[in-house]
């Protein structure tokens, strides 16, 4: 079996729109929220925070846990797991150099993501937004008895939602 992969990303909004980033990822520029692995030492938040400032360029401040999803990839059957949180917008460096592998940084409505499903990394992204609009969330308390979360997946993957 596959290890899991986990990952953690951030749902950010302004003006009614979502960050995107563009990315090259498997031979394929795909679109994905920001967000990427925990680093040793990290909080799952830290991690989200970092992530979105090396791919976006945009500091952020995580507000909230939306949800803990589990996809598995139909053709290699890797898991993946996503702790995807929600976060405010504190200011933008358009001047930051990004990650290796980011193309562009986006602001997409609803409409624009559901336009570009095809072009979406994971499933994964079109969940979390669609549970972002549903107003829907996690109490943190679901993550906080498995820290470190590395090694108590398999508690985390009980409380994840399939994709």
């Amino acid at each position: 079996m596959l290890p899991t992969d986990l990952t953690v990303s951030a749902i950010v909004t302004k003006d009614d729109q979502f960050l995107i980033i563009e990315e090259h990822a498997s031979g394929s520029t795909v679109i994905n929220q920001p967000g990427g692995h925990i680093e040793a030492g990290e909080s799952p938040e830290q991690a989200t925070e970092r992530e979105a400032l090396e791919e976006s360029g945009c500091t952020i401040l995580v507000n909230g846990l939306l949800g803990v999803y589990l996809w598995i990839h139909p053709q290699t059957r890797q898991n993946f797991l996503r702790i995807a949180y929600t976060a405010d917008l504190l200011s933008i460096d358009a001047e930051r150099t990004l990650d290796d592998g980011i193309v562009a940084v986006h602001w997409y409505s609803i409409a624009n993501i559901r336009r570009r499903k095809k072009k979406l990394r994971t499933p994964m992204v079109m969940r979390s937004v669609e549970d972002y609009l549903a107003g829907r969330r996690q109490p943190e308390t679901i993550l906080s008895n498995a820290m470190p979360i590395q090694q108590n997946l398999d508690q985390v993957l009980a409380n994840a939602a399939l994709v």
